[in-house]
């Protein structure tokens, strides 16, 4: 009985020993569990506003025209989601074919470097968003006689250029904290997702996050994109969505070449250009 009792004391603290440990690295990226449980809880208010705004619809619900509203947030979610992954992942991507050292010492200019990963991102990015749009339009048999899909896809590509200003700010993510920067620009993307009404009106959040969805790119890129398909709203119909993105644009590129030279300043001081964890 001794012999057994000495065997259960001793995984009985080895067993401690592994949960003080996880505490530990807890405490350790405190902050980065505090953005993980934002991205929770942002995923979770998405689907709780989703009845939200079809309760502020009110009356009979079009069902056709519900499933094109949320149709059209699926599709661009997914496009927004190839940009930041293909931005975000330009450091791992590095990393894990082990050129980073040789690509950051090229004779290339970084925004050339990080302009080039967008543009290949938005042309990926349409392509696969369109058939995405078709394959399950065609699925659910929705009709759509009124779509303007040429100013939907000027608007898309208006709206591309803030996106690419913004995936560069996440991009340096990975740089700064190779541990878990990557995961942390989806997060920035979930947050993007709750105040942008990509499955529901921007008026039935609060007031707060209404004011965060007016600097959001997102935020006019859908509900220009859904004035276009639904009531085949043209290019100059849609300034009033259109001129914001360009506001956007303008000061997101920049912001983010000069955010990404931060990172890669402070990632080269610390010897974290090359470590993958």
């Amino acid at each position: 009985m001794r012999a057994v009792a000495m065997t259960l004391r001793h995984e009985l603290i080895g067993l401690g020993g592994v949960v003080e440990r996880n505490w530990y690295l807890v405490k350790r990226y405190a902050w980065w569990e505090i953005a993980f449980f934002l991205w929770t809880a942002a995923n979770t208010l998405t689907i709780v506003f989703i009845g939200k705004g079809v309760e502020a619809a009110g009356g009979e619900v079009d069902v056709n025209q519900l499933t094109t509203v949320l149709l059209i947030g699926a599709v661009i979610w997914s496009y927004l989601g190839i940009i930041f992954e293909i931005l975000t992942e330009t450091v791992a991507w590095e990393r894990w074919e082990g050129t980073i050292e040789y690509t950051f010492m090229a004779p290339l200019s970084r925004p050339v470097h990080l302009i080039g990963m967008g543009v290949f991102a938005v042309f990926y990015g349409v392509v696969r968003a369109a058939i995405v749009f078709a394959v399950i339009a065609s699925f659910f048999g929705l009709d759509m006689p009124d779509a303007n899909f040429a100013s939907a896809l000027v608007l898309l590509a208006i709206a591309s250029v803030s996106f690419i200003g913004i995936g560069m700010m996440t991009a340096v993510l990975p740089l700064i904290s190779p541990e878990k920067g990557t995961q942390l620009g989806f997060i920035a993307q979930g947050l993007m997702l709750v105040v942008s009404g990509v499955y529901y009106p921007v008026s039935v959040l609060p007031e707060w996050m209404q004011a965060l969805a007016t600097i959001s790119p997102a935020t006019y890129a859908l509900r220009g994109m859904r004035h276009a398909i639904l009531e085949g709203a043209g290019v100059a119909d849609l300034w009033g969505d259109i001129w914001p993105l360009l506001v956007i644009g303008a000061v997101s590129i920049p912001l983010g070449l000069w955010v990404f030279r931060l990172g890669e300043q402070y990632a080269k001081r610390h010897g974290k250009l090359k470590r993958a964890g």
